[in-house]
């Protein structure tokens, strides 16, 4: 019969870790990713802007209407100015209310530029 015999390793011995130069640029952008990440969410969503009469705004500088039942960004633009291109009218408000899409529903609040205000 075989017999093995296990010896203990020295508890002194130490081992030392070194990093190559690739193994300190993996560590480098491991440690930037999160910071990158968190700058470019907020670059991308930090651009948005709402018109509301209390904030950034000169007073009188727009009017607030409220949509009604079944109007759309296109009708109210020919209400309030008949003599204008609808289409600039329409991009002012879009743009001034920073809206995404022209869905509107009934009860909401648009700023319109005072310049195409209608009297409410």
């Amino acid at each position: 019969m075989t017999t093995i015999a296990a010896t203990p390793i020295p508890s002194t011995a130490t081992t030392r870790l070194r990093l190559t130069v690739r193994g300190r640029r993996v560590l480098a952008a491991a440690a930037a990713f999160p910071a990158a990440v968190a700058l470019a969410i907020a670059v991308v969503g930090g651009s948005a802007a709402i018109a509301t009469p209390d904030a950034g705004m000169p007073a009188g500088s727009f009017q607030t209407v409220t949509v009604g039942a079944g109007e759309s960004l296109w009708s109210i633009a020919q209400e309030i100015a008949p003599s204008a291109d609808p289409r600039d009218v329409v991009s002012a408000i879009e743009r001034l209310n920073a809206l995404e899409s022209g869905t509107l529903t009934a009860g909401q609040k648009l700023s319109v530029p005072a310049e195409y205000a209608r009297g409410e």
